[in-house]
Parts: C-alpha cells; sequence; structure tokens
C-alpha cells in the first residue's frame, strides 16, 4: 500500500496487506505468528517467541473500531504479555488510554489470593497513525524507574530479588511502553525497525529488507491470496481510513486557516466561520453514513451530539 501526498494522503494498493489489516484477521492464525514474532524481535532487542494469544476486553467490534483501531493481546515463551495496538485516528487522551490498558492487564492476569511476585510484566506497543504528543523522533521507549533526589543514584534490585525474579533491574519488573509513529517516518529506511516502520507506513517490502518477519509477510500478507470477498472487504477498510484521514487533515486545515484569519474584519471572520461550519457539516454526513457513534463523531468534529444530531 502507498500513500500520496495529496488531501488525505490517499492510499493506493500495493502487493503487500495493511498490517492492522493483517493483525484483525490474518496474524491471528498460529501459522503465521513468525510476522509478529519477527516484528517483537526486532522492536525488543530480544528473541521474541509467542506461545499464544489472549482475549483482551479492549478489543472492539463495532463498525467505527474496524477501520479505526486493532488490537492484539500475545503471551510468549517467558510468559510476559504484550499488547499490541494500532491506532488510525486522533485521540488526545491517548497516553492515559495506553495506562488504563496496562493496568488491566496486570490486575486481569493475577488470580485472587496470588502473591505480588505473580504480577506479569506487560510490554504495551503502539503504533499510531497520527501526532502524539510533541516530539522529533519516530519511536518512544517509556519504562519505569526509581532515582534518588539527592544523590541521583538509581534504585537497584537486591541480589537476592535478581536472583528470584530472574531480572536485572526494577525497570523490567514494570509495564514498559514503545510507540511508534508511523506517519512521521519520510526516509529510507537503514535498520531493521526502520524497515519494519517503512512497512506499516508504505504497506510495502523493499526487496533489500531484512528484518526479521519481514521474509515471512512477503510470503504470507500477499494480497494475491485473498478471495474476491475477502479483498472486497479489505478494499472497504481502506476507504475509510482514507475518509478517516481526510476528515483529520481537514480539521488541521481549519485550524489553520482560522489562525490566519485572525485580526482580518468581522465580516472576514464571520465568513470563515461559516465555510467552516459547512465543512464540519460535509464531515458529520460523512461520518453519520459508516454508523460511526455519534460521541466518536464528537470527539473528531469538536461539536456537541445535539448539534450533531440537527446536522
Amino acid at each position: 500500500m502507498k500513500k500520496g501526498n495529496g488531501k488525505g494522503d490517499e492510499l493506493m494498493a500495493s502487493n503487500y496487506i495493511r498490517f492492522d489489516w493483517a493483525m484483525k484477521r490474518l496474524l491471528r492464525n498460529k501459522a503465521n505468528f513468525a510476522v509478529l514474532e519477527g516484528f517483537l524481535t526486532t522492536l525488543l532487542n530480544e528473541k521474541i517467541v509467542i506461545q499464544k494469544l489472549l482475549e483482551s476486553e479492549s478489543n472492539q467490534e463495532d463498525e467505527f473500531d474496524k477501520y479505526n483501531r486493532v488490537d492484539m493481546l500475545a503471551e510468549n515463551s517467558k510468559g510476559e504479555l504484550i499488547l499490541i495496538e494500532v491506532q488510525n485516528n486522533n485521540e488526545y487522551a491517548y497516553f492515559q488510554r495506553m495506562l488504563f490498558g496496562t493496568s488491566k492487564l496486570v490486575t486481569e492476569y493475577i488470580n485472587r489470593g496470588e502473591g505480588y511476585d505473580k504480577v506479569r510484566k506487560v510490554y504495551s506497543v503502539n503504533i499510531v497513525y497520527f501526532s502524539l504528543g510533541s516530539g522529533k523522533d519516530i519511536v518512544y521507549h517509556g519504562k519505569t524507574e526509581f532515582r534518588g533526589i539527592h544523590q541521583g543514584d538509581v534504585l537497584e534490585l537486591t541480589p537476592f530479588q535478581k536472583q528470584t525474579f530472574k531480572v536485572d533491574s526494577v525497570s523490567q519488573l514494570y509495564p514498559e511502553y514503545y510507540i511508534l509513529k508511523v506517519n512521521d517516518f519520510n526516509q529510507v529506511a537503514r535498520s531493521p525497525l526502520e524497515e519494519w516502520i517503512y512497512y506499516m507506513n508504505t504497506g510495502d517490502i523493499p526487496d533489500s529488507a531484512t528484518a526479521p518477519g519481514l521474509d515471512e509477510a512477503r510470503q504470507r500478507l500477499k494480497l494475491d491470496k485473498m478471495t474476491k470477498e475477502e479483498l472486497n472487504a479489505y478494499y472497504r477498510h481502506l476507504d475509510n481510513i482514507v475518509i478517516l484521514r481526510d476528515n483529520i487533515y481537514t480539521e488541521r486545515a481549519e485550524g489553520r486557516a482560522e489562525g490566519r484569519a485572525e485580526g482580518h474584519a468581522e465580516g472576514r471572520a464571520e465568513g470563515l466561520m461559516e465555510g467552516r461550519m459547512e465543512e464540519k457539516r460535509e464531515m458529520v454526513h460523512n461520518m453519520k453514513s459508516l454508523n460511526i457513534p455519534l460521541d466518536t463523531i464528537s470527539q473528531v468534529t469538536g461539536l456537541s451530539i445535539e448539534e450533531i444530531k440537527s446536522l
């Protein structure tokens, strides 16, 4: 899949299936675990073997979430939990959502009465197709450590704790977060992780790419292996993403136009507001036609539910 540079970053078909669709439909098959294992091995910089997939309460099945986001919960051979989420839509509280998701996993996957030493390690891997936060990098890693406020030293485990928990640092006991800002990658891939990000961004896998898992992706995520019905559903998925990105693009353009219009005559400002409202009416109409929930439309457009109903 390739991206254009025009309004909405419209998507064009390529030889390979988009990653979030593959997660939803193909990578849940044990025969295809090698693709995910290769990606996670590249990202976490250690050999990852997926033991099984688990159910996550955050999985959504309504019409909007079918193309807005998809998530997958895996358990590796060490009993650690890995939550992978792809998010297409801008969400201002996404950082808190990451925290909520990992917190639920920590509490869900420990039996009542078990000691705290049974708390599972959680990795939260977030692949976002929108501008999350403010930063220059494309991959961010977050972990927990305790640093002295007077001496500046990092609080370490005792030798007994290291032996018991089979880790080297306190941070390895806590959830870790990875954020891949896929849309911000616009350069030649020079590392295995960048090769993966390039595929997630464009849908293409160059012949020169050698990152773990991409060879399996070449073999198993090809469009020509899909049935006609699967292809039709997949192209509807791409169309929905185009509409979603177009809405986000329009919102940003309106904001910039409004900023430039500040200080102009009152008549100019009123005309701008009327034009902006007309564009929002069209946006709401498109999203309603896709049966997107009203509260989600409200979040994207900034309109109240009452205003949305009246349009």
